[in-house]
Order: C-alpha cells, then structure tokens, then sequence
C-alpha cells in the first residue's frame, strides 16, 4: 500500500466523500497446515483476527508470514485445517480481502487517476460518480496534482501511496499487506505508517501486516504475533487501543510489548 505525506490533505469542495467500506471481517485461522515441497511451512497454527483489528505479523525470514497471508487471502491452498472468514470457509480469493505486496502493481500505461479509478469501477460505482471519488481518495493521500502523472514519474513513496488509495477505494472488508514499506528509506517509512493509520481511522478495515521491524509493528499494531521459525506461534502480544481516553498509556504497553517481541525473536533465531 502507500504512504508519505506528513499531513492528511483535505478534500475538495466539489469532491464527495469515498464511500466507506462495508464493515470490517473477522478471520479465524483453524489448525493450519501448510508444506512447501519436502519443508512444513506453517504447523498446527491457530490465530482470531477481529473485525477492524490491526495485526502485525513478525518473526524471522523463512518462519511462514507470508504464507500465512497469502492463505488467508485465499491464493494457497492449506494441507490441513481450515480459514474462515466471517464464519465462512476461505476457499479462494475475494474483494473483500485485498492483498498488498511490498512491489507496487500499479497499471504503468492508466495514469494516478485510472489506477484509482479502475478500482472503483471493479466495484460497479456508476461513472457520473466515479472522478468525484477518485479526487476525494487522491487528495487524502496527498496527490491532488499528480493525477495525471503515469507511475513511472513517481517516487517508490508516492506510488505505494497511489497504491493505498486504489486498495481502499475497492471497499475491502480486510487489508493484507505483505512488508509494504520495506524498500523506503526510513522518512518516507515513517511517513507511511503515518499515513496508514489516518487513512484506516477514517476508513476502518481489519489489517493484516508483514514486517520485519519492531518498530513498524509497534507503531501500527493493536497486536503484534511473533511467528517462530517452525511456523508456530512464538508470542502472541496485545499494544493497546490508539484511544487513551481510557486513561492506559501505549507507550507503557508497547516499551513492555518491544521487551516481549525483541525476546521472542532472540530465542527464535537460537532455536533454528
């Protein structure tokens, strides 16, 4: 997905406001099985995701994250156990479960604005609303004046946010995203994550992300699952709300939550 401004654009006064996505989906993963050739992938794992959760998935190389994302968005087929989605098997892959790779797949020939476009009409909005859209989706992330420019004519930052906004405007039910940001430097990064978190507030969706950095789980996650190098699960970590108002501290939760993880991974990496 996208990100990279520092402050959330405003929407024009012609622009409508996109349509929200339809309410978030929960995901349960049951007993999952996976093997790739002679090699278990993923073992016996089992993990609730709930709706509107965001969850960080992290653990060392090779441990299944990504495997366990492309199972949940239904482009692998599991040895054993299942993956439901609302209650319902995932038996292939949906709109409702958009998946977000660290490449941008932006279409290089459709300018920014027919690559957002193009998502919107997927989901069947009528043309005579679609530009109204797509200016309102182009201003949150910050490229009002870049709808014209073919991807090429981009930095990595810029289209990783062109990517945000067409993820969003197709209404997915749960976001995957697969180290979306790990080929930014580390401003445009940061800038990112900000910009992920402003967007899913004011669009919320549940989330499953890929990383290979605390930090990046920290800042996002309401919960951070630690995978082990055998594909199980390692820990499995609350952060806390975003919200304070309940009077709790994240920080507090997330110096103690960095404790956990940075363990985890320690004891992961001795045990290969």
């Amino acid at each position: 997905m996208t990100i990279e401004s520092p402050g959330r654009a405003t929407s024009t006064a012609m622009a409508s406001e996109p349509e929200a996505a339809s309410e978030a989906m929960s995901i349960e993963v049951r007993d999952l099985g996976i093997d790739i050739g002679a090699s278990t992938i993923l073992d016996d794992l089992s993990l609730t995701i709930g709706a509107g959760e965001i969850l960080v998935l992290t653990g060392p190389s090779g441990c299944g994250k990504s495997t366990l994302l492309r199972a949940i968005a239904g482009l692998s087929t599991p040895r054993r156990g299942q993956i439901l989605a609302d209650g319902r098997p995932v038996t292939t892959t949906s709109r409702d479960r958009a998946m977000v790779f660290q490449e941008d797949v932006l279409l290089p020939w459709r300018t920014v604005a027919r690559n957002v476009d193009l998502a919107l009409r997927l989901r069947g909005v009528p043309k005579t609303e679609r530009r109204d859209q797509v200016d309102s989706w182009l201003s949150e992330v910050g490229l009002s004046d870049f709808r014209d420019y073919l991807p090429r004519s981009l930095s990595g930052g810029m289209r990783q946010r062109v990517q945000l906004a067409r993820g969003l405007a197709g209404a997915p039910r749960a976001v995957l995203m697969d180290e979306p940001f790990g080929a930014l430097d580390a401003q445009t990064r940061h800038a990112m994550q900000s910009l992920l978190i402003r967007t899913l507030d004011a669009h919320p969706t549940t989330v499953v992300f890929v990383t290979h950095d605390v930090e990046e789980a920290l800042a996002l996650g309401d919960r951070v699952v630690v995978l082990s190098a055998h594909g199980s699960i390692r820990e499995d970590i609350a952060i806390g709300s975003r919200d304070t108002s309940d009077g709790t501290d994240r920080r507090e939760h997330a110096d103690a939550a960095r404790a956990r993880i940075l363990n985890a991974l320690g004891e992961t990496r001795s045990r290969k």
